[in-house]
């Protein structure tokens, strides 16, 4: 039995009521729809370190995005479209909810979910000794992932016409970000422009005033995006 049946038997056994299961899931997709919807608390460290093992090694062959195969687009900056789970960097940006316990609808296609799928359940248990608030950055381990630490952070959430304490608390959440540690290298997300609903282009330029204005001379900066609208948006705001 190779370890993901092992993580998946070990998960199983907490579900003896398994009707509402998906019958038609690969094995990766079981074992993500059984953590993703799991409270911390009561994992063996024996789990914990088999789960990390089986992590890095699935995260090795999905392929890893170095810094060196990236291009600076200005100084101590770049721009990158991908997979912000594949990049090995000193730190990747998650744009948390305010629990700081990660996405807790299973296989849900949103960076949160996926941060903590990639890491495994040792990031839940870190983050459940944390709280967050707006503009948090709360910093913990990166566990399964290529990168060494995840930065969370919990952007404005936009209900209405937008405001400038909104804007002041997008810019809050770059800057505690880059003085969260000492870091060589971070790598940001899009934060609030999913569900939190920042229009797009504000955010964009919200975040790249506030990295370039104070960006540590030692730290290079990935903006990650996802989608070739977002790549649109900030070649353009970083001219």
């Amino acid at each position: 039995m190779d370890k993901l049946d092992k993580l998946i038997e070990y998960l199983l056994k907490e579900r003896p009521d398994r009707k509402y299961i998906p019958k038609d899931l690969d094995k990766f997709q079981l074992y993500r729809y059984l953590v993703n919807p799991r409270m911390p608390g009561g994992l063996s460290e024996e789990y914990l370190q088999m789960e990390e093992a089986f992590l890095k090694e699935y995260n090795q062959a999905r392929g890893i995005t170095k810094l060196s195969d990236l291009k600076e687009i200005e100084d101590g900056i770049y721009l990158w479209k991908g997979d912000i789970t594949t990049l090995e960097v000193d730190a990747i940006v998650n744009a948390a909810n305010a629990r700081l316990l990660g996405c807790m609808s299973p296989l849900h296609n949103c960076i949160d979910n996926a941060i903590h799928t990639y890491a495994g359940l040792s990031l839940r248990e870190e983050c459940s000794t944390h709280k967050g608030y707006t503009s948090c950055a709360v910093v913990t381990k990166g566990y399964g992932l290529p990168a060494n630490h995840v930065i969370h952070t919990v952007g404005p959430i936009i209900s209405g016409p937008l405001r400038d304490e909104d804007r002041k608390a997008l810019s809050l959440c770059y800057e505690n970000c880059l003085k969260a540690g000492d870091f060589k290298s971070i790598a940001f997300c899009s934060i609030s422009t999913g569900v939190f609903a920042f229009p797009k282009r504000e955010a964009a330029r919200i975040a790249v005033d506030t990295v370039r204005r104070l960006r540590p001379e030692n730290t290079k900066v990935v903006f990650n995006v996802f989608s070739d609208e977002d790549y649109e948006i900030y070649r353009s705001t970083l001219g």
